[in-house]
């Protein structure tokens, strides 16, 4: 089964944020970061069904880069909706409720 990825405008806007500030830090490293997000997306295409952390929210925590893919699952319209991605460093009273 195959679901549909979606990603709000929140989490275009923390991937853009991060993917400028990792290119600023070390030259091609944002282009890394844009790749694992990627492939990460793919892995939930597949299989969107990791941890619930809060009342329907998911959590899948890249590997290569401390930052988590906030998400919600929709089974009926087979859709996967990402909501923040967000570094772990952060408060989580940021984390989507």
């Amino acid at each position: 089964m195959i679901f549909k990825i979606k990603m709000t405008p929140v989490a275009q806007q923390d991937i853009r944020i991060a993917a400028v500030w990792y290119s600023k830090q070390v030259k091609g490293l944002g282009k890394k970061f844009l790749n694992e997000l990627k492939s990460n997306k793919k892995i939930l295409e597949k299989n969107p069904f990791f941890a619930e952390r809060n009342k329907g929210i998911r959590t899948l925590p890249l590997k290569k880069f401390p930052f988590m893919i906030h998400y919600t699952v929709n089974e009926k319209s087979k859709q996967v909706i990402i909501l923040s991605v967000l570094h772990t460093a952060q408060n989580p009273a940021k984390w989507p409720k």
